[in-house]
């Protein structure tokens, strides 16, 4: 499975903010809703916390929409 990336403008991104930026959530509300429904994991940690930061280096994955990867700004 091919990891797709998720640049940061900041020291960190927050689990819900990262699935509006990778396109899966139109608001922030269904991004959370879509976190606290528990199927994403986090460097393979099962997590339901939309504010949960995310930092260079840490992968999300979803069993359905697959991986991603943090990685610095350029």
């Amino acid at each position: 499975m091919n990891d797709r990336s998720i640049r940061l403008q900041g020291d960190y991104i927050t689990l819900a903010q990262a699935l509006k930026v990778a396109g899966l959530a139109d608001t922030g509300g269904m991004a959370k809703m879509l976190v606290r429904e528990g199927q994403w994991q986090v460097n393979g940690v099962a997590e339901n916390r939309p504010g949960r930061k995310l930092r260079p280096g840490d992968r999300l994955a979803h069993p359905q929409w697959g991986q991603w990867i943090i990685q610095a700004e350029a």
